[in-house]
């Protein structure tokens, strides 16, 4: 067999035959591993490499060059000195050495200098690329901390200006500066006339939070990070601000959010009398319970909270005064009457026949706050088309938990406030110990009235959905797990998209709709998440966001919404409009107002049960005007300010 190239023979290597080309080129690899000096002494040869036989062809055709070849490789080496700034002195060995070495010296300390300026300014410029710079500014908002929200909130704080001259948002986090605007550039969008000015430091460092000029400001948002730790960094954060604030004369109201409310009295204390904490798990799981109930009420919330359509604003009128309450529903016909502020306590739905003192103010929901403008509406009320019959009676409820998180507890301490005798959840989630223990505490504070049953389970697989007959529960929800330490926040999602997709196959194979509630952290894949028009998504860091930036312009309505969302209070509700108006019959939305009115509610919209499935809406419409008529069908419904 023929012996192959570079097997032994005889005890003897065999040479291979390398191309020249491949071992110049291992050779001039191998001089520059040498350093600096070599790199420089071939960077000296290319240069001579190509000045050289370039001055000596100026030289050879210059008509006035020397006669003799001396004095003309004499030419050739002055023009090469002069072009290449090495003297070009001609004459004895001693004089064009000297030359030599003081061009060297002159380019050394010109090259020393340069490096030194280009090593300052480029010292400079990463640190004003890193954000290290103070604001300058007055009156703007200042956002401390990172994470999904901070989309929200900046989006909604650029739309709360829109109509400002000037406005301004400073961002705070220990995040790169470049990425941090990259991000808001890319999910906020364009800004306006809003200045947004990011800030690269750690928020609990006193020191770092004066970049932003928390003193000047007119409100301080702390938002909580996406780690296990991140309560305890939010305190922190609010003790380091309190650092920075010490001495200064003025405070900026400050709004905070805590995910467990075991630290919400410590952030209070630490935010100070002016601050507002929000529980954010709390206010998510009652969002979801209420979405549960009453498929679409997501949607009212984000409509009501968000800066693009109607909010809430406090107003006084003074004619008004000495009135009951239930006149002024009917007394704006483009705002909403929800409520009265009296001095810092919110009255969100009194009965009608409360008298409205010289010093209330109104909680109304108006397109802005100079669109409350008053009018007698009472006149396009109709009170043949008002429904008589009794309210649709509640009864007991089967709800379906398809997953678990630090947020389930909450969830079904929520169903079991108002369950009705009778009332069953079953959890179907990975029977890992920590699950097990968890369910079985919230179990133990259930009480009577409500069943709490887990089945063993991995709700990514089609088998466990199989076996559990979905269409029989009045609302299903599905959880997320909590992100681990070190996986992206965003991954949790991944799972629940997956369920979602199992889901809609048996909504497909069955013909039938599920009342779906679904809890996703980013809000990029509600465009993903494979649901029927009837399915409500929450995005529990977008309402939570939403809510920080509407308390951050107008801190009294703080109360407002403590009282909206809380478990025992006055909420927004998704009543059928049977209960209102007979079916089938075209009415006024004053009409609407009135029949509220004696069932001792507040009626602020509507959802069109054809428009459902149609986006952006999905048929929501909040604070239609009062003389707006529409022909009202069984499946409609009427948003109310009011109690179960």
């Amino acid at each position: 067999m023929p012996q192959e190239r570079g097997a032994t023979e005889g005890g003897r290597v065999a040479q291979r035959r390398t191309p020249f080309g491949d071992r110049a080129r291992y050779w001039f690899d191998s001089t520059l591993t040498r350093g600096a000096s070599a790199l420089v002494g071939w960077m000296a040869l290319l240069c001579l490499a190509v000045v050289v036989p370039a001055s000596a062809v100026l030289v050879w055709t210059d008509p006035d060059a020397p006669a003799s070849p001396a004095d003309r490789l004499a030419k050739v080496w002055q023009l090469t000195g002069e072009t290449l700034r090495l003297g070009g002195a001609t004459g004895p060995p001693l004089r064009v050495t000297m030359s030599v070495l003081l061009a060297l010296v002159a380019l050394l300390y010109v090259s020393t200098l340069v490096g030194l300026i280009t090593t300052a300014l480029t010292d400079r410029l990463t640190a004003l690329r890193r954000g290290r710079s103070t604001v300058l500014e007055q009156g703007h908002a200042v956002v401390l901390g990172w994470s999904e929200q901070v989309f929200t909130v900046v989006s909604e704080l650029v739309a709360a200006g829109a109509n400002q001259p000037r406005t301004a948002v400073a961002v705070l986090a220990d995040r790169d500066k470049t990425e941090m605007e990259e991000a808001l550039s890319t999910k906020v969008g364009p800004v306006g006339r809003t200045r947004l000015i990011c800030r690269s430091g750690p928020t609990t460092d006193p020191s770092v939070l004066t970049l932003t000029s928390p003193a000047t400001a007119g409100v301080v948002l702390v938002l909580p990070h996406d780690e296990p730790d991140a309560d305890a960094e939010v305190v922190k954060t609010l003790l380091a601000l309190r650092a920075a604030l010490a001495g200064e004369a003025t405070r900026p109201p400050v709004v905070a959010a805590v995910r467990d409310d075991r630290y919400r009295l410590a952030a209070c204390l630490a935010a100070g009398p002016d601050g507002v904490v929000l529980e954010s798990d709390t206010v998510t799981a009652r969002l979801i319970v209420q979405a549960a109930r009453r498929p679409g009420l997501s949607l009212v919330h984000q409509e009501l909270l968000d800066f693009a359509g109607d909010e809430f604003y406090l107003i006084t009128e003074p004619a008004l005064a000495g009135l009951p309450f239930g006149d002024a529903l009917l007394s704006y016909p483009t705002s909403s009457v929800v409520g009265i502020m009296r001095g810092a306590t919110p009255l969100l739905n009194p009965p009608p026949q409360t008298p409205i003192a010289p010093g209330d103010q109104l909680v109304v929901i108006s397109r802005d706050d100079d669109t409350a403008r008053l009018d007698d509406c009472a006149e396009s009320v109709e009170k043949a088309a008002m429904a008589s019959g009794p309210a649709t009676p509640t009864r007991p409820e089967r709800v379906l938990l398809l997953g678990w998180n630090r947020r389930a507890p909450l969830i079904i301490d929520q169903l079991r406030r108002r369950a009705r005798p009778g009332s069953a959840v079953d959890v179907v989630a990975d029977g890992d110990a920590a699950t097990v223990r968890q369910v079985s505490e919230t179990e133990a504070h259930s009480g009577t009235d409500l069943t709490l049953t887990l089945h063993h389970g991995d709700v990514t697989r089609p088998e466990t959905l199989r076996r559990l007959d979905v269409h029989s529960y009045d609302s299903l929800i599905v959880l997320g797990q909590d992100p681990a330490p070190e996986q992206p926040p965003d991954d949790p999602d991944n799972r629940t998209l997956v369920t979602l997709l199992l889901l809609r196959q048996l909504e497909e194979a069955t013909g039938r709709e599920l009342p779906l509630v679904t809890e996703l952290i980013d809000d990029r894949n509600r465009a993903l998440a494979p649901i029927g028009p009837g399915a409500d998504v929450i995005i529990s860091g977008k309402l939570i966001g939403l809510l920080m930036a509407q308390i951050s312009q107008n801190r009294h309505l703080a109360a407002v919404f403590e009282e909206l969302f809380s478990a025992d209070g006055t909420g927004v509700r998704l009543r059928p409009a049977g209960d209102y108006v007979l079916p089938g019959c075209e009415t006024s939305f004053a009409t609407v107002v009135a029949a509220a009115r004696q069932r001792g509610e507040c009626a602020i919209g509507y959802r069109s049960h054809d428009e459902a499935s149609t986006s952006p809406d999905y048929g929501v419409r909040i604070n239609p005007p009062k003389s707006e008529r529409r022909r009202w069908a069984a499946g409609d419904e009427v948003v109310v300010v009011g109690r179960d």
